[in-house]
């Protein structure tokens, strides 16, 4: 009888492992397949900023030859506004 007891124990000990672990895979899944799509996410992101980084370079280079673009970057932000002196007054 004793081992009866103790069969039937460690067989709801085995049943409850074998869920658990089920469990624990479906959420390591779940979680991992998120972590792919947040790195391709992150990837988009790095590229973009490249190509904007390169842009907004390239666009102050074409700044300094031709000054028909300031008033734009001005207006964005990536050029300081020119100092206006103020005529003296009386």
């Amino acid at each position: 009888m004793k081992n009866d007891s103790l069969t039937a124990l460690l067989v709801g000990v085995l049943a409850l492992s074998a869920v658990v672990s089920v469990l624990f895979t479906y959420i390591y899944a779940v979680n991992s397949k998120e972590l792919r799509d947040l790195q391709m996410q992150v990837m988009f992101i790095n590229t973009r900023r490249a190509a904007i980084g390169a842009l907004v370079n390239d666009t102050l280079e074409y700044g300094k030859t031709h000054a028909a673009i300031d008033p734009l970057l001005v207006s964005t932000g990536l050029k300081p506004a020119p100092a206006t002196t103020k005529p003296a007054g009386k």
